[in-house]
């Protein structure tokens, strides 16, 4: 019995879900950018409350462009690569938040998610 068990939990470990590491862009609407600043951090709370991220890597970067444009840059991984499409409630109304607070860009609204990897050990 105690065999059986081991090798269900092997069998069950190989097929865990892979994290997902991705790089968020968010074009932050004029007058808008310190609402948007602590919904990003809300955001990353809410995640890490519901246990849907990893603790690292996480990093959030403010720029501006053309002087005046701000922008935020979030970069952190999802624990399950599946999370984003089936996402609780309380996380969806956070993004439809964030897309409330972000510009429109490159004919596309809101929210540009892209899905990067993580290369470790580079020179």
């Amino acid at each position: 019995m105690k065999i059986l068990v081991v090798a269900i939990l092997m069998a069950a470990g190989c097929y865990a879900a892979e994290s997902e590491t991705v790089i968020v862009t968010l074009h932050a609407k004029a007058g808008a950018e310190a609402e948007l600043a602590r919904v990003i951090e809300g955001h990353w709370e809410t995640a890490r409350r519901l246990k849907l991220v990893q603790d690292a890597p996480h990093v959030t970067l403010r720029g501006s462009e053309d002087g005046d444009k701000t922008y935020f840059v979030e970069i952190f991984s999802w624990r399950d690569a599946g999370i984003p499409d089936a996402a609780p409630a309380e996380i969806r109304v956070i993004w439809d938040a964030m897309n409330a607070l972000v510009e429109a860009r490159e004919g596309k609204a809101g929210l540009d998610f892209r899905t990067v990897s993580v290369v470790s050990g580079a020179r």
